[in-house]
């Protein structure tokens, strides 16, 4: 691949980037959204955390190693679950996240 095709892709990108992000903010401006649309947008945080964590949780090969390496990290969000429901504190959960996953480390 060449400077210039490698140039072109990047900028292909940053332009994709920005329309995506920057026309939805200037089409939206002062418009009130339907009660349905905000609380289905108020799902795509959760949902987009959630898919970047099970890759971690749920890896193909997560067993091959055995049996308490890869429960150590499902140990670890069960009880950040547990913390999140009970609080619902973000920074609690971060707290007992790592403290469960480094303490299970050391053991």
């Amino acid at each position: 691949m060449s400077w210039s095709e490698f140039a072109f892709i990047g900028i292909a990108c940053a332009v994709t980037i920005l329309v995506c992000r920057v026309v939805p903010v200037f089409a939206l401006r002062g418009r009130d959204l339907p009660g349905w649309l905000s609380q289905a947008l108020a799902f795509i945080p959760p949902a987009a955390f959630a898919a970047l964590i099970s890759n971690d949780l749920l890896a193909p090969g997560m067993f091959d190693a055995g049996f308490w390496p890869a429960a150590i990290p499902l140990i670890a969000a069960a009880a950040v679950t547990a913390v999140a429901i009970k609080t619902k504190s973000l920074v609690w959960c971060i707290v007992v996240g790592v403290g469960v996953f480094g303490l299970l480390l050391l053991i």
